[in-house]
């Protein structure tokens, strides 16, 4: 298929979602298995999964540090504090444009066609997607508060509208970054070791969800269980849609909705983020990981006839 021009005019928000032929790209396969060649490059991959996790912490440190160099020497103040908690967002955003990069380098690909088999991110997937799930996420996280009551700390209101913006603004971006590193870049690598699509997958999504799970630091079993849903269900449907829009919706409305919620009752965020290995969980914080199954299966059976997408039949030059 050929790649349609934007008209003379018209606004990128108009833009259709057709596929593009990207150059290096292979014709006819499933997203999780375009780094795919003649050998199984696990060396190349473990060295990627390698750098891609110490890009997560060096980033995370550096914007730390400065954050908190600002907070003691320009704000007077320690602690958990709205640009401490900016920075660390800040440092997830940065693996969107870190797992393009090392996917260019390492593999050789179009740095756009991280976003999907379209080669391109495709808008209107994103969109329906925020309209049929965003609302029913949103209610399944406030059941989830609901259930498990915390006690509410001091805050200050400049403290709230801080809070409340980086929320809004870096907290969905910051999924996403989470989504382009292990959705996407770390699901294309382990999803390329094996002969067979199906056996990729099926390591790639095992694979992928464990770790980022377990580098959450929590072995508490609610609580474990509730990131396993969350990531298990991302992989699923980023192999099903073919890509990672709708896995950015769900879990920039799944974190959002945690934030706000837990700013609004005045909740301990910064202890319940610095303390994550000592917080006991309950059932009540598997009420989300349902809804989300719930969308997983929705996904799957509109798909049970096309199969995952696919990147377009002809490849480019």
């Amino acid at each position: 298929m050929k790649e349609k021009t934007r008209r003379k005019g018209e606004s990128w928000l108009l833009e259709p979602d057709d596929d593009l032929c990207l150059p290096r790209v292979p014709a006819d396969r499933e997203y999780h298995r375009a780094y795919v060649g003649e050998d199984r490059k696990i060396v190349r991959g473990v060295a990627a999964i390698v750098l891609l996790f110490a890009g997560l912490i060096v980033f995370a440190q550096l914007c730390l540090a400065v954050a908190a160099t600002i907070d003691t020497r320009l704000l007077g103040r320690t602690g958990f504090t709205p640009l401490t908690h900016a920075a660390g967002v800040f440092s997830l955003v940065l693996l969107i444009p870190y797992s393009m990069l090392l996917q260019r380098w390492l593999y050789g690909l179009p740095a756009r066609s991280l976003h999907s088999v379209a080669g391109r991110f495709r808008f209107g997937v994103f969109g329906r997607a925020l309209l049929a799930f965003g609302p029913f996420v949103l209610i399944v996280m406030s059941v989830g508060f609901l259930l498990t009551p915390g006690d509410p700390v001091p805050w200050s209101t400049a403290d709230l509208v801080a809070v409340f913006i980086i929320g809004m603004t870096l907290t969905p971006l910051a999924a996403a970054g989470e989504e382009y590193g292990f959705r996407g870049l770390m699901f294309r690598i382990v999803g390329s070791w094996t002969r067979e699509s199906l056996s990729g997958a099926m390591l790639g999504i095992g694979v992928t969800t464990v770790l980022f799970s377990l580098f959450h630091g929590t072995i508490d079993p609610y609580i474990l269980g509730s990131y396993l849903v969350l990531f298990g269900a991302m992989g699923i449907i980023t192999w099903r849609a073919g890509g990672l829009e709708v896995a950015v919706v769900l879990h920039g409305a799944y974190n959002v909705s945690a934030l706000v919620l837990a700013t609004t009752l005045h909740l301990d965020l910064g202890g319940d983020l610095s303390s994550r290995g000592e917080i006991a969980g309950t059932p009540a914080n598997l009420v989300p990981s349902a809804g989300l199954l719930v969308i997983t299966a929705i996904v799957w059976w509109t798909t049970r006839k096309s199969g995952p997408a696919r990147t377009p039949k002809t490849s480019g030059t």
